[in-house]
């Protein structure tokens, strides 16, 4: 279970508005962390200084550094009540993820927070290639920040994969539920566990005629129905705030996250790389761009980083 007292917040350079920052110290008011407000930048129009002097080209680069610099600070001055340290750092590089990884990994932060971009025009999450990296390669948990608030008594929804036998799974499920169990008594939060089923296979019902769809579905619904309230039951979470239904995760989860207007989505990433991510990705990729609040996703046990 993560405590959340060493918290990364990856600063936007395009925007005014840092709805990571904002959530940072919302957490970190509530866990009594420590927040590193931290900017990656670059100007790809440094590229066209060669013909400049070594000490001209570093003298360019710095006072670029230092004018974000004064700019976060004052970020930080308008929304910082005082009662939280917030360290800033600032590092010159034009592949941001690495950078926020390599911190991750070398300083030992307890979760990365960035806030999440929205097309005006069609109101929805646009991820950006550093999203997905960090999604991916990042050891420690990932908050992606909408703009949705933590209300007292709020939701908090969790997403498992119930009803496997797999080893792997049945770690990842309880390593959720307990991180879902720690952050629900600090955002003073309900929690929810849902669970999705395949249906019917449509081949198996048209090749063979005496196979009985209604009995499948039933059988399927009640094996994991039965082990999500076992499930249940051992986290001690009532059952009626359990949801078990029939389709593919990502239109299950979504149905589930709007219709008890979850502040937050806890999800389980294993953190695919290279061809296997392009083709397959996984149900958190899947998801997370149709989900109208916050995502907090998690690795599972024993996950290394590729950049580690």
């Amino acid at each position: 279970m993560e405590n959340y007292k060493k918290i990364l917040t990856v600063i936007d350079p395009t925007t005014d508005d840092q709805k990571a920052l904002k959530r940072s110290i919302e957490l970190a008011r509530r866990t009594g962390g420590e927040i590193t407000a931290f900017l990656t930048i670059y100007d790809f129009s440094y590229e066209m200084t060669t013909m400049l002097s070594g000490e001209e080209r570093e003298a360019m680069r710095q006072s670029m550094i230092n004018d974000r610099m004064q700019w976060l600070e004052e970020k930080i001055a308008e929304i910082d009540d005082h009662s939280i340290t917030i360290n800033t750092s600032i590092i010159w590089h034009n592949r941001p993820f690495e950078k926020i990884i390599q911190k991750v990994i070398t300083e030992g932060f307890d979760i990365v927070i960035k806030g999440t971009h929205q097309h005006d025009k069609f109101k929805s999450v646009i991820f950006t290639p550093t999203d997905w990296h960090i999604l991916r390669k990042c050891p420690c948990p990932v908050l992606l920040v909408k703009e949705h608030n933590w209300p007292d008594n709020g939701n908090l929804l969790t997403a498992l994969n119930i009803g496997s036998d797999d080893d792997e799974h049945k770690a990842l499920n309880e390593k959720l539920t307990l991180e879902a169990t720690h952050l629900s008594s600090l955002i003073k939060a309900n929690i929810h566990l849902v669970n999705s089923y395949p249906g019917t296979p449509v081949n198996i019902a048209i090749e063979i005629p005496e196979f009985n769809a209604c009995e499948y579905n039933d059988t399927m619904m009640k094996h994991h129905q039965t082990a999500m309230n076992d499930h249940a039951n051992t986290f001690n979470i009532p059952l009626e705030n359990t949801h078990v239904k029939e389709g593919l995760p990502e239109d299950v989860i979504q149905s589930v996250s709007n219709k008890i207007d979850a502040e937050l989505v806890i999800l389980g990433t294993i953190g695919r790389t290279g061809l296997s991510a392009a083709l397959i990705g996984n149900t958190a990729e899947h998801v997370i761009d149709r989900l109208n609040c916050d995502v907090l996703a998690i690795k599972p046990n024993g996950y290394i980083s590729p950049l580690a």
